[in-house]
């Protein structure tokens, strides 16, 4: 049994608050008061962290209770196995948190934040792995060659994306998540992706789709994009100040006086 004492109401009402979404069992008592035969592991505040030096100890950051939530729920599953991050790679990744078969935590962000989620859920996990699928070959290019101080697989996705049924629309990328996370890979530092031109077209038209004036940008700025040195928003405002550059100096290279 999971069990909370502290005197620390922030930590008290984050962690109370995080179990009770996940329906979990646990009890609460005050730091002072002994443990219960069934406790399994405490989680508890800094300043009462020495208190229960005897026992299985989670000490939770007021700021991050789920967190600790999720090491106390490894912790009474004996842990059941290291945390691996499973990513099913494109413009909004999938990116789905195992501890050992169990799901701890599921998200779909814009490419751009995906690295910061990977990262802060593989903080202070020991030995975590990241699996990354080899489909939306640019997009995946670009997660594993920004993914520092972690174990990086590239894994074949191949049947990776499940059926959805009534109700289910959205939730793909999540569930494919999950099935990436399971299957081993190769391990890489680096993936290095020449664009084809249908993919150079890809971005694009995006970026013409996502333009104030109806505008792509050029191919070297796609081939940036590509590269994941630009996102299509920078492109777009590199394509706009060359533009005014050039209405500035006027086409001859005068200075449009």
């Amino acid at each position: 049994m999971i069990v909370v004492a502290t005197a620390d109401f922030e930590v008290y009402h984050g962690v109370v608050n995080e179990l009770r979404e996940r329906g979990t069992a646990f009890t609460t008592l005050e730091p002072d008061e002994e443990l219960p035969e069934r406790a399994t592991v405490v989680v508890t505040g800094a300043d009462n962290a020495e208190t229960f030096a005897d026992a299985t100890t989670v000490v939770a950051d007021p700021d991050e209770p789920r967190r600790a939530v999720d090491q106390a729920l490894a912790a009474v599953r004996g842990n059941g196995g290291r945390t691996v991050i499973g990513v099913d790679p494109g413009q909004r990744p999938g990116i789905a948190v195992l501890t050992g078969e169990t799901i701890v935590a599921a998200f779909q962000v814009p490419l751009g934040d995906a690295v910061d989620v990977i990262q802060r859920e593989a903080a202070d996990a020991p030995s975590p792995i990241v699996r990354i699928g080899d489909g939306s070959r640019l997009e995946s290019a670009k997660l594993v060659n920004e993914l520092d101080d972690v174990t990086v697989e590239l894994v074949d996705e191949t049947g990776t994306t499940p059926y959805l049924g009534t109700g289910a629309r959205g939730m793909g990328d999540v569930l494919a998540a999950v099935n990436i996370a399971r299957l081993e890979g190769d391990v890489v530092d680096a993936r290095e992706i020449e664009p084809t031109d249908g993919e150079i077209q890809v971005i694009k038209d995006r970026s013409r789709e996502e333009s104030e004036h109806n505008r792509a940008i050029d191919e070297l700025l796609a081939r940036r994009v590509a590269a994941g040195e630009l996102t299509i928003d920078e492109a777009l405002a590199e394509h706009r100040d060359d533009d005014t550059a050039t209405e500035t100096t006027g086409t001859d290279g005068s200075d449009g006086s």
